[in-house]
């Protein structure tokens, strides 16, 4: 049976992934996260209930010594990196903590596990993983065409996309200098469940319910590439089982939106599940009416788009949510689930405007 060391475990994407392994693997995880308010133990209520399967220890990955003792007492098969500051618009407001999380604990990671590696038996050895998973962010901004490619080169224009940039380069490094066996992944923009509301759909999808208006940066045109979590899920653990050692790979789900049409589709999920006439919190708005535009947030990038042809063609990856049916069903599971958004946001974040610089 596997050990995998799952960083940030308790966050958006990272609850995913432990309860992703549950299902489709017999491995043994651990999960390290230092709970800050993004990362949370009701994300991980389901999965915690499998105590011979999963360990929960708090942590900051930046911290050597705490490190050293979950390696050394849980010995890890593979480590998975997920553990980040990941609000762009927190990173514009106050880039400290992604430097502390995003680089100075990726690199510990990377040490402990260059430490802990060089100790192992040759079969041991020949079979640890170290993958970190990164975003699309790091290579800037498109114009009008083309895709970003695992040769694309780095721009990071906001202080969250140079920090996981940065974070990039050490992983690389650890590899080409040491040895280290490492992955890497570069996904687009993730949605599904337990995604703290900061971020866009939740953002609006609970703003709407609650006839909150909706905030749109500039003029709505900004374009991302969307992909629901669990087909990112899927894409990293056929990385870790086949990926290339030494090699990136993107993983995006092929489906391009503006802002705007966004909003507009989470808007017509609520009038599906609670029509506007009848939600006293709209005083006779519809839910398109709420929508607000306001100033861009600095260093705003236009457009992201994957191309994640290599992941395709070598590993035979293929996302399996169709992009409609997919943010339907998390509109859904927003508004079935509001009890969970509340306890997540009490006393942490009232969905204010964030990074005005």
């Amino acid at each position: 049976m596997r050990s995998l060391l799952i960083t940030g475990g308790a966050g958006f994407i990272g609850s995913n992934l432990v309860q992703y392994s549950l299902d489709h693997t017999a491995d043994r995880i651990v999960v390290l996260d230092k709970l800050t308010y993004a990362g949370s133990l009701l994300n991980l209520a389901a999965p915690l209930k499998d105590p011979a399967r999963v360990t929960f220890v708090q942590g900051d990955i930046a911290d050597a010594d705490a490190v050293a003792r979950v390696f050394a007492e849980h010995r890890p098969t593979a480590v998975l990196n997920l553990a980040a500051e990941t609000h762009v618009d927190r990173s514009i407001d106050g880039p400290r903590p992604f430097i502390d999380t995003n680089i100075v604990g990726t690199f510990v990671l990377l040490e402990a596990s260059r430490t802990f590696a060089g100790g192992l038996d040759q079969a041991a050895r020949a079979a640890f993983r170290f993958l970190h998973v990164s975003t699309d962010e790091v290579y800037g901004t498109l114009g009008e065409s083309g895709l970003f490619s695992e040769e694309t080169p780095y721009a990071p224009n906001s202080p969250y996309a140079a920090s996981k940039a940065a974070a990039d380069h050490l992983v690389r490094a650890s590899f080409h200098t040491y040895g280290l066996p490492t992955l890497i992944t570069n996904c687009s923009n993730n949605y599904g469940p337990f995604q703290f509301p900061e971020k866009l759909i939740p953002l609006m999808m609970l703003n709407a319910l609650e006839g909150r208006p909706l905030p749109i940066y500039g003029d709505g045109g900004n374009v991302r590439d969307w992909l629901h979590v669990e087909d990112h899920c899927a894409g990293i653990m056929l990385v870790l089982a086949k990926g290339r050692l030494g090699e990136k790979y993107n993983i995006g789900g092929g489906n391009e939106r503006t802002n705007m049409e966004i909003v507009d589709r989470i808007c017509d999920a609520c009038e599906t599940l609670r029509p506007a006439a009848s939600n006293a919190a709209l005083t006779g708005k519809g839910y398109r009416d709420l929508k607000t535009f306001v100033t861009d947030r600095p260093g705003h990038d236009r457009r992201y788009a994957i191309d994640a042809s290599k992941i395709r063609r070598e590993l035979g990856w293929t996302p399996r949510h169709a992009f409609e049916d997919g943010i339907a069903a998390t509109a859904r599971w927003y508004f079935e689930h509001r009890e969970w958004c509340e306890q997540v946001q009490a006393g942490r974040y009232d969905r204010q405007r964030l990074g005005r610089g």
